[in-house]
């Protein structure tokens, strides 16, 4: 809140909602510094009336100001936030639902327009009703000359950090505010961000990424942030080109799918009205970075400025509040081709044929990270594939009210750490990867990885095959999963697909795994769209499309 309050006189632009909603052009909306700081303060105000600090309060709002201003109130107030998003007509629905029961907010912070949706939430009887509902756009502006910061600490709750439930029931990763401004300084170093950048793009406020992006950093440096929502962008692709366009020194981040979406999407004539040679960053992170992505992107918007060194593929996770590792500061992103067998095996060997290209994810920034064997709890050698642990004042105190979660999480020990490492505690992610040339490349998920025959099968490399097999698979819309059969680990894998013979395209993708992986699938699922299970924040859930599978819900 010190940022702030020193900002108190200051009409600069802040904070610029673009919202498409009436029509073709869009209407912004934007709050300067000034006019930020007094409707958080009185916001902050109106919490501490009905609640104390430490309690926690959820954030009920579409992705607008008010959002803004909701999450900022709550850390001035020094209750622990819980960034969320308003009901919507979607499964999403349920992660909702299943935060809110985890926690327990005293406090639910929406708008008027959202708060009639509280009550259409499915199984609302199971929620526990907060002591109030604060409507964060029709508080009394004059609360704020009451405002008295609460005494805190860095080690204080801030917000919790819900996970997106790809594969389990939603978890609150526990974010102080002392990780959450450590972090912040680790982007800003990796990405050489300062305050004459501007923070633009579309990624959910509730998103770890879109919380540290849009909000977090804006507000440590002063710098300015513009955005839309993630509905917007899903709708208008260009909306995002847009804002990159239109604003100086621009810092942006999205997931792989977006970049190979928006190249899709964005036809010639729309791209000849930009001019990119603005944007400075683009991070690409969330989930497995493709090449075939990045060229696509490159080889669209290249050519009106965008140049190849902004493209910066990155790695992080809400247990380390967000940011890991990201490519070198002025590099191009790069690709390295990797011997499938190998692989399979535990080990990263460069190899020109049969092989597997995957991104580097660069180098770690203010923090350690190791590749570990969590069987022995070792550090590997380099080229060795084992689990990634971090350690550093970025990652998160634990698990919210999951004591027994949160040491197994974040409570790893090395043994025979050599003398530069920390024993302990270390973060143990479960992501995969190996690091080769100094450089960190991930290769996928302890819990989703396919082990067939002694040889280890990245279910990513399947989905890659399955989408590129045959025109009509839906890109993005495929999870590969293992399944018990007879005993004994199978291959399942559902796509989405467009309107075709269903045959030809099951036998294409059989083809294809059965020539580039060496095993055949036990069952090739053709998925109308949209069935294919995704979290709130756009991932494909494979656990969730793998319980799909099993209750029969693809027998069609």
């Amino acid at each position: 809140m010190d940022l702030l309050s020193a900002r108190a006189g200051d009409d600069r632009p802040a904070f610029t909602c673009v919202d498409y909603a009436g029509g073709l052009e869009p209407t912004e909306s934007t709050l300067s510094w000034s006019e930020l700081t007094l409707r958080v303060r009185a916001t902050a105000v109106a919490i501490l009336r009905v609640t104390s600090p430490g309690e926690r309060a959820a954030i009920l709002i579409t992705q607008d100001l008010d959002y803004v201003v909701a999450f900022l109130g709550a850390l001035a107030a020094g209750v622990v936030a819980v960034p969320l998003f308003a009901p919507e007509a979607t499964a999403h629905n349920d992660r909702l639902v299943a935060a809110l029961s985890d926690c327990a907010p005293q406090v639910w912070l929406t708008t008027s327009q959202a708060e009639p949706r509280l009550q259409e939430l499915p199984g609302t009887s199971s929620v526990p009703r907060p002591n109030q509902v604060l409507l964060v756009d029709d508080l009394d502006l004059a609360l704020a000359e009451e405002f008295a910061p609460p005494r805190l600490s860095l080690s204080d709750a801030a917000y919790l950090q819900y996970s997106s439930g790809s594969t389990r029931r939603p978890t609150g990763a526990v974010i102080t505010h002392g990780a959450a401004v450590a972090n912040a300084r680790q982007v800003c170093a990796a990405y050489g961000v300062d305050s004459s950048y501007t923070c633009a793009g579309w990624i959910p406020f509730f998103h770890d990424m879109g919380l540290m992006v849009l909000i977090v950093i804006p507000v440590l440096l002063g710098a300015r942030s513009v955005f839309t929502s993630p509905f917007t962008f899903i709708r208008r692709p260009m909306s995002w080109l847009r804002m990159l366009d239109q604003h100086p020194n621009t810092f942006t981040a999205a997931p792989n799918f977006a970049f190979e979406y928006t190249a899709s999407r964005v036809g010639e004539r729309d791209r000849a009205t930009l001019n990119l040679d603005g944007v400075r960053v683009m991070i690409n992170g969330s989930e497995p970075i493709r090449p075939a992505a990045i060229a696509a992107f490159d080889a669209a918007f290249g050519p009106r400025g965008l140049a190849p060194q902004a493209h910066r593929p990155s790695y992080g996770l809400a247990e380390a509040t967000v940011f890991v590792s990201a490519s070198p500061l002025g590099s191009t992103p790069r690709t390295t081709a990797f011997d499938r067998e190998a692989l399979g095996g535990g080990r990263a060997v460069p190899a020109a044929g049969g092989t597997v290209t995957l991104v580097s994810v660069g180098r770690p920034v203010g923090q350690h990270v190791q590749v570990v064997d969590p069987a022995t709890r070792r550090v590997l050698q380099d080229g060795t594939v084992g689990e990634l642990w971090v350690h550093g004042p970025h990652v998160a105190s634990g698990y919210w009210n999951a004591p027994e979660e949160s040491a197994r999480t974040f409570a790893g020990e090395l043994v025979d750490a050599p003398a530069e490492l920390p024993h302990g505690p270390w973060l143990r992610t479960g992501d995969l990867g190996a690091v080769v040339d100094g450089e960190l490349y991930i290769t996928g998920r302890a819990k989703d990885l396919i082990i067939l025959d002694g040889r280890n099968h990245y279910p990513q490399d399947i989905e890659a095959t399955t989408q590129d097999a045959h025109p009509l698979v839906s890109r993005d819309r495929v999870a590969a999963f293992s399944v018990v059969v007879d005993d004994r680990e199978a291959v399942v894998v559902v796509a989405e697909c467009g309107r075709g013979e269903n045959s030809e395209i099951v036998a294409a993708v059989r083809r294809a795994i059965s020539a580039v992986h060496e095993l055949r699938p036990h069952d090739v699922v053709i998925a109308r769209p949209g069935t294919v299970v995704r979290t709130s924040s756009g991932k494909v859930s494979r656990a969730k499309t793998r319980d799909a599978y099993l209750n029969g819900r693809y027998d069609w």
